[in-house]
């Protein structure tokens, strides 16, 4: 299974970017994808996440409002639209598929990350 993350790069503060994930292949294993992002010297984040179906999302209260995940049912590709971006988003996304356990996503699988720079 491959995750394939697209769609980066460098925009000023109030801007939007659109991030893409594809996933090679269906796994009866996951039941979800989720975005997370992690910025230099800082730990890895949880940005937001989408049920497989597409119907029942969840973000991080620093993006609520902002940012919305999407997905088709049935489809391998989510999608992460971001609006209103800060210089506080700039760090690298990556894209995981996994389940749901204890009210949180569980990933299994983890693309390779995209770079989001929003400069002031």
């Amino acid at each position: 299974v491959q995750l394939q993350a697209s769609g980066g790069g460098q925009v000023q503060a109030g801007e939007s970017l659109r991030l893409s994930c594809q996933l090679s292949e269906d796994s009866f294993a996951f039941r979800g994808m989720a975005w997370f992002r992690q910025a230099p010297g800082k730990a890895r984040e949880f940005v937001a996440s989408v049920t497989w179906s597409g119907q029942t999302k969840n973000y991080a209260q620093s993006v609520e409002g902002r940012f919305t995940v999407s997905k088709d049912d049935g489809g391998n590709v989510m999608v992460l639209q971001m609006n209103s971006l800060k210089p506080e988003d700039s760090a690298v996304y990556y894209c995981a598929a996994g389940y749901f356990a204890d009210g949180k996503f569980r990933p299994r699988d983890w693309g390779q990350g995209t770079q989001v720079t929003v400069s002031s």
